[in-house]
C-alpha cells in the first residue's frame, strides 16, 4: 500500500509539471503584455500552440541525419526527467534519492548538448551561430551553477534536493550571506539558460542577436512542439528549484496527509505565480544586452557563486 502511494505521488508530480509548464510561460507573457498596456494572448495560448504544432507535418531537410530527428525527443525526455525530479509540492517522493543537484545539472547539460548538435546537423549558418553562442553561454553558466550548488550543499550537508529543502526550512539556518549570493547567482544562470532578457529575447527572430531560436529554425511540426515543450519545462524546473531551495515553505513532507499535500500544491501554485510576475517585471525593466556582454553577465554570476562558497570556507557562520 505504501509503495502504491509513493508511485501515485511520483506519477502525479510528473504529470503536474507537464500540465503547469505551458501555463507558467503563458502567465509570464500575459503579465508582460499587461505591463505594456496591451491585452495580450490568453494564458492558455502555449497549449494551443503545442496542439497546433503536433497536428502539423514535420518538414525535414534532405541532408538531416538521425541526430536531427531524434534530438527533440531526447531534449524533451531529459528536461522532463529533471523537472519531475525537482520537488514541487512535496518532498520525500519515491525517486527523491535521485533528485541530486549535480544530476539535474548533468541532465540539463545533456539536453543542451543535443540541442547544439541538432543546430549544427543540417549545416545552416544560423544553426551554427546559435550552437556556438549556446556553448559560449554554457561555458560560463555551468560553472556558475555548480558553484551555487556547492554553496547550498555545504550549508545543507547534502546535494539531494529533498534534504536541502528540509534543512533550509528549519530554524537552525538563519540568515546567511553565502545563501543570498548563491540565490542571485542561480537566478542569473536561470535567466541565461532559459534565453530570457537580457541574455536573449524569446519573442524575436532577429538574426544578429538570437541564440536559442537560431538552433531550432529548421524544426517544424511535432519536432518543434517537443523543443518548445522542453523550453517550457526548463523554465518551470528553474522556478521549482529556486523555490525548493530558497523558498522551501509550504512543501509537504513524507507521510503527509491529503490536506497537507493539497496545501503544498496551493503554495506551489503561489510560487509559480509570484515567479511569473517577478520575471515579467524584470524583463520589462531590463534592456537586451549585446551578445558580447553575456560573458560579463555570467562572469558576475560565477563570481557570486565563488564568493558564496569562499565565505563558507572562511567562516562557516556566513
Amino acid at each position: 500500500m505504501v509503495l502504491a502511494s509513493q508511485l501515485l505521488f511520483q506519477a502525479f508530480q510528473m504529470l503536474l509539471v507537464l500540465a503547469l509548464a505551458p501555463l507558467l510561460t503563458g502567465v509570464v507573457r500575459k503579465v508582460k503584455a499587461r505591463l505594456m498596456r496591451r491585452r495580450g494572448a490568453s494564458i492558455l495560448q502555449p497549449y494551443r500552440d503545442l496542439f497546433r504544432l503536433m497536428r502539423k507535418e514535420a518538414v525535414i531537410a534532405e541532408n538531416a541525419s538521425w541526430i536531427f530527428r531524434s534530438a527533440p525527443y531526447l531534449i524533451f525526455a531529459t528536461t522532463w526527467v529533471a523537472a519531475a525530479l525537482t520537488p514541487t509540492f512535496r518532498t520525500g517522493l519515491m525517486f527523491s534519492w535521485s533528485a541530486d543537484l549535480i544530476v539535474i545539472v548533468a541532465l540539463l547539460g545533456s539536453a543542451r548538448f543535443f540541442l547544439a548538435l541538432a543546430g549544427m546537423d543540417v549545416g545552416t549558418a544560423f544553426g551554427g551561430i546559435g550552437s556556438s553562442r549556446e556553448m559560449m553561454i554554457a561555458a560560463f553558466a555551468e560553472p556558475a551553477m555548480l558553484l551555487a550548488v556547492f554553496t547550498v550543499a555545504l550549508v545543507a550537508g547534502s546535494t539531494e534536493l529533498s534534504n536541502v529543502a528540509a534543512f533550509l526550512r528549519s530554524n537552525s539556518v538563519g540568515l546567511r550571506v553565502s545563501l543570498a549570493l548563491a540565490m542571485f547567482a542561480l537566478f542569473m544562470v536561470a535567466i541565461a539558460e532559459n534565453a530570457r532578457i537580457p541574455v536573449d529575447n524569446p519573442a524575436t527572430h532577429l538574426e544578429l542577436t538570437m541564440v536559442h531560436e537560431a538552433m531550432v529554425l529548421e524544426y517544424s511540426g511535432r519536432h518543434l512542439a517537443m523543443i518548445e515543450f522542453a523550453s517550457f519545462l526548463k523554465l518551470l524546473l528553474y522556478v521549482s528549484m529556486i523555490g525548493a531551495i530558497f523558498v522551501p515553505w509550504g512543501l509537504a513532507g513524507d507521510g503527509a496527509d491529503a490536506a497537507r499535500n493539497a496545501l503544498g500544491i496551493v503554495f506551489y501554485l503561489g510560487k509559480l505565480l509570484g515567479a511569473a510576475v517577478l520575471l515579467a517585471l524584470f524583463e520589462m525593466a531590463t534592456a537586451k544586452m549585446r551578445v558580447f556582454r553575456v560573458p560579463d553577465f555570467l562572469g558576475a554570476a560565477l563570481m557570486l557563486g565563488f564568493l558564496g562558497a569562499l565565505l563558507l570556507f572562511a567562516g562557516g557562520r556566513f
